[in-house]
């Protein structure tokens, strides 16, 4: 049975207890620790705190675009005082198709109310792009000076490639080709348009949070967020924001497009930047220019469960962006300010630096769900499973949020969820007052990329294509002449092929990025790699 509130401090341990407490390691009196802050509610803002937690969204592609209409259209519908903080919000993507709607919708709202901007990024004429990706040692030599030349390089696009049209599905390298011309080459549009956003979220009080919204099944999302967030987290904030980015999975429903192969090295390319020691062995070689930009940790949110609910990719789309959107905006921000609490700063006041976070290691992830507690979607013992989440992930806590905690539906709800995720710390309930009667979400923290089904699922897919279409599904590190999802060439045992065949690589082993066999015991070696 979930808690309803905080627990009470527990009676001291007997002596056995305490006998075999001192003989913990370090890192369990820790974890010991963290647990019993957790129960206490440490990481809950009460009324008392005055220390403001100022959200703003980027959106890319259409999941990110769509998440940001939905936003404003909600806004616009509680009419939002003016004298309260504005929300800054950035939409990005490959031609206007899906950012008319966010336009429109600005439109609605008074200027102090939102500061939105999008930006349609132009998909040029071939010729002219590949002219931009051949200065790119330039672009990376100004922007870091310890950059590699490399004498050998060449751009990462096959030379006869034809580029889709606005609107058609672009392949990740290819985005992350266009967002390049567009921040690095000639008027610079992408960049300017980011240092508005950051100096709009730089004025705003207290702590600033940005949340950076990306489907990781849309080449285009996937494909310029590995950029972007780095030059947002580095460049324009210095790293003084915490950047947490919102990772939307597909479904089954989705087109194929968005569901296939590059969904590997997309989770590969994540897994590097948010798993320290991994992070460690791209940054030896690359530089700190490759730290893991997202400074607030990731959050997955799954859509299958939806899906296999309503058979309905636009009703699936829609609960989507309505639960993104509460998490993110309503109640003030104050449900994704604990959460962030909860998962890097457990017994850190509000005011602590990012820097002083839990280190993650290959347990970087963290998943949003949602349930109802009367209606479709209930919440179920088989929840871990309709999430698309395997039977190697045991949570240590699990939170659940409900507008009522002491509601009897959310309870049963809760209790179901604890049958399904099974933490070692006894669930709790905590009240928002931004979910609707029937609503309730929570969160799953420190979840590995081989606890997906979706991983095994994109790695069979990966494994059959040529080695062309495998260098289309990458975005991060090809710049640098890095395929991160194949072997090093010339360092046995390590990951990234170079593709111009001289030394690029990443001091990060090859069997980690692979992944274990689905024969194996997948949570032994999820261990072993911990």
């Amino acid at each position: 049975m979930a808690t309803k509130n905080p627990s009470p401090p527990r009676k001291g341990p007997s002596k056995s207890k305490a006998s075999g407490a001192s003989s913990l390691t370090a890192e369990e009196k820790l974890a010991r620790r963290k647990l019993s802050a957790l129960q206490r509610g440490i990481h809950r803002i009460g009324a008392e705190d005055t220390t403001p937690c100022s959200v703003s969204v980027v959106g890319i592609g259409k999941t990110g675009a769509d998440v940001i209409a939905q936003i404003l259209r909600e806004k616009a519908e509680r009419q939002v005082e003016s004298d309260s903080a504005p929300l800054n919000v950035l939409a990005v993507d490959i031609g206007d198709q899906d950012l008319l709607q966010v336009s429109e919708l600005a439109g609605k709202l008074p200027g102090d109310v939102a500061n939105v901007e999008t930006v349609a990024l132009e998909v040029p004429e071939r010729d002219e792009l590949f002219n931009s990706l051949r200065r790119m040692r330039e672009f990376l030599k100004l922007e870091y000076p310890r950059y590699y030349w490399n004498p050998n390089y060449e751009p990462w696009l096959p030379s006869g490639i034809s580029l889709p049209k606005e609107g058609e599905h672009f392949q990740r390298s290819v985005s992350k080709a266009i967002y390049a011309k567009s921040y690095y080459d000639g008027t610079r549009p992408m960049r300017d348009a980011m240092k508005r956003f950051a100096e709009n979220v730089d004025n705003l009080p207290g702590q600033s949070v940005v949340a950076v919204v990306f489907g990781l099944g849309g080449g285009t999302g996937s494909g310029i967020m590995v950029d972007m967030a780095r030059h947002l987290s580095n460049v324009c904030f210095g790293r003084r924001a915490l950047v947490v980015g919102v990772a939307i999975l597909p479904c089954e429903g989705d087109d194929e497009a968005h569901r296939g192969s590059h969904l590997f090295p997309a989770l590969n390319e994540l897994d590097c930047m948010g798993d320290e020691e991994k992070n460690k062995g791209v940054v030896s070689v690359w530089g700190d220019l490759y730290r893991n930009p997202f400074t607030g940790g990731v959050i997955v949110v799954p859509q299958k469960a939806v899906w296999e609910t309503t058979r309905d990719l636009e009703a699936t789309h829609a609960r989507m962006d309505r639960e993104v959107s509460a998490f993110l905006t309503h109640n003030n921000g104050i449900d994704l300010w604990e959460t962030l609490r909860m998962l890097n700063w457990v017994g850190a006041p509000p005011t602590q630096h990012a820097a002083a976070r839990t280190p993650y290691g290959n347990r970087w992830a963290h998943v949003l769900g949602f349930a109802d507690t009367e209606g479709d979607l209930q919440a179920s013992d088989d929840m871990a499973g309709r999430l698309g989440i395997r039977s190697t992930y045991k949570p240590e806590f699990l939170e659940m949020r409900a507008a009522d905690p002491e509601d009897d539906r959310a309870c049963k709800a809760a209790e179901a969820l604890g049958k399904s995720f099974s933490p070692v710390a006894e669930p709790a309930i905590a009240a928002s007052a931004g979910l609707g009667p029937t609503s309730m979400q929570f969160v799953l923290p420190c979840i590995n990329k081989l606890d997906f089904d979706l991983f095994f699922e994109s790695r069979q897919a990966y494994d059959q294509n040529e080695w062309e279409q495998k260098l289309e599904c990458h975005a991060w590190l090809v710049d640098l002449g890095v395929m991160l999802c194949e072997p090093a060439i010339r360092f046995n045992g390590m990951a990234g092929e170079c593709l111009w065949g001289c030394a690029c690589w990443v001091v990060v082993p090859y069997d980690q990025i692979r992944g274990p066999d689905l024969e194996q015991d997948v949570s032994t070696a999820a261990a072993e790699a911990g």
